[in-house]
């Protein structure tokens, strides 16, 4: 047997491992919204850590990541492995322990049915929803984008890009409409140890050929001796910041991350896994990033736009264990992109089709709808892919910041009574307004003072969420029991 089919043959085998996965859980998923999107609330601490640790494992954590390592230095551990790692821990605490309290006792499936029960108001739901269907679409087309040029290095181009992409649309559309919340939680805890156990196989493997840390460090000083010092024109102070706060926020407000602030058992469960989370981040970015890193002192050849991981593996690994760890990344782009269409469809069906077209729709209608909502995304979300829009950094990075804007005003309405509706409408509404200028207007920079714009944004949502509510009464319809009469 040749390599390229042993190499094709361990990515299919994962895949079709993945799906029988889906069916079991299809065969234990009760065809109600509440199961197939939050499995029915019943998730244990290990269970809810890796799933969402394997749901933010994505082409832009796994590709991105080496890629910035390999070009700019391993700074960007800093960045994503320590500065997030802990800001989102802190937000896990902050959004996430009290969406949990309030999920559990008015049972909401997503942010915005939580925030229009608030606040007395379709619209806002409606407003949440759109937004975060929105940046939502280019990072499912990132993990598809990751996937297909994965797949193309792999094999050396014998399976092209467009057939990397559908292979893994294919597989996603038929999980994800099988298994729904129950086996997404399911297939994510392998998955994400599986891809603990590969990155760490791969830098032992990786070490050893080269002759360990000391040897692949020395080689990296003797090429780029920059790399070895904090900081340089690319790693400012100011590029740090703005990366690492509007991923972290971003992150928070992630559809199938905050849908997951909903899915513990327990108080007990939930707080463990926000205090396991720093530790279990930072064990799988270190070995990820520093291969990407001490890949440029090893002579790697990476070109504009190509992942430089693959190409350290097919260097110094043989074929069936690189199509192993590539397996790894596949898993990690499945787990990110089948929790991204699940809240997708459950922010579709519950926040725009409920409320506007069939208020009275029974909860079998809505499942078979969600099923359906996720073949469409998927397939548009892949259609889009074949265009390549932008690097993964480009497109990941973009997707964090339009996340970002939603942070501030939820957490301000999460906690100040005296939140209105006007005041989280023009919060939410002008920052998401002031960053698309920034993004698709030549005419507006993307950083002011080395500041990102992501950043500015989130300082004009929370600026207006409190300056407007400060000077506007609560409307008809308002309810600040939902939040704040809860016990603890």
């Amino acid at each position: 047997m040749n390599a390229l089919a042993v190499q094709v043959g361990i990515i299919v085998g994962y895949l079709v491992l993945v799906l029988v996965i889906g069916v079991a859980a299809y065969r234990l998923t009760d065809r109600t919204a509440e199961d197939y999107y939050l499995a029915s609330r019943t998730f244990g601490t290990v269970v809810l850590l890796f799933t969402t640790f394997a749901t933010l494992l994505s082409a832009f954590t796994f590709f991105a990541g080496p890629n910035i390592a390999y070009r700019e230095g391993p700074e960007w551990i800093l960045v994503m492995g320590v500065m997030d790692g802990i800001i989102f821990a802190v937000l896990w605490y902050l959004v996430g322990y009290k969406q949990w309290l309030i999920g559990r006792e008015h049972g909401y499936v997503t942010l915005g049915e939580m925030l229009g029960d608030r606040f007395g108001s379709s619209g806002l739901r409606a407003l949440v929803a759109g937004i975060s269907l929105f940046w939502l679409f280019p990072y499912v087309m990132l993990q598809q984008m990751g996937a297909g040029t994965a797949l193309a290095a792999l094999t050396d181009g014998a399976i092209p890009y467009w057939a990397g992409a559908g292979l893994i649309t294919l597989f996603m559309i038929v999980y994800v409409v099988l298994a729904g919340m129950r086996g997404v939680a399911w297939t994510d805890t392998l998955q994400g140890a599986f891809m603990l156990g590969m990155v760490w196989l791969a830098l032992a493997w990786v070490l050893l050929a080269v002759g360990g840390p000391a040897a692949a460090t020395r080689e990296l000083a003797a090429a780029q001796p920059e790399f070895l010092a904090l900081g340089g024109d690319y790693y400012t102070p100011a590029f740090v910041v703005t990366q690492a706060v509007s991923i972290a926020f971003g992150v928070a407000m992630f559809p199938q991350v905050n849908q997951r602030f909903f899915v513990a058992r327990s108080r007990t469960v939930l707080k463990r896994t926000f205090a396991l989370w720093p530790v279990l981040v930072l064990v799988l970015f270190v070995p990820a990033f520093m291969l990407g890193a001490w890949a440029r002192g090893l002579g790697i050849e990476a070109q504009e736009g190509a992942n430089v991981l693959p190409l350290l593996l097919a260097e110094y690994t043989p074929g069936w264990f690189a199509a192993l760890v590539i397996a790894g990344a596949v898993a990690a782009m499945m787990s990110t992109s089948d929790s991204m269409l699940l809240s997708g469809s459950s922010y579709f069906t519950r926040d725009l089709y409920r409320p506007f077209v069939n208020p009275e729709a029974s909860a079998r209608r809505e499942d078979l709808l969600g099923r359906i909502g996720v073949a469409v995304f998927a397939a548009l979300a892949f259609l889009a892919s074949l265009q390549r829009p932008g690097t993964l950094l480009e497109v990941g990075a973009t997707a964090f910041g339009g996340f970002a804007q939603l942070a501030l005003p939820v957490i301000v309405a999460l906690y100040w009574t005296g939140t209105t509706r006007a005041g989280i409408a023009a919060g939410i509404a002008a920052s998401q307004a002031f960053y698309l200028a920034s993004v698709f207007l030549p005419a507006l920079p993307m950083a002011y003072g080395g500041w990102g714009a992501s950043l500015v944004g989130m300082a004009i949502g929370l600026v207006l969420t409190v300056g407007v509510s400060r000077f506007t009464a609560p409307a008809s319809g308002e309810d600040t029991t939902i939040y704040f009469d809860l016990a603890d």
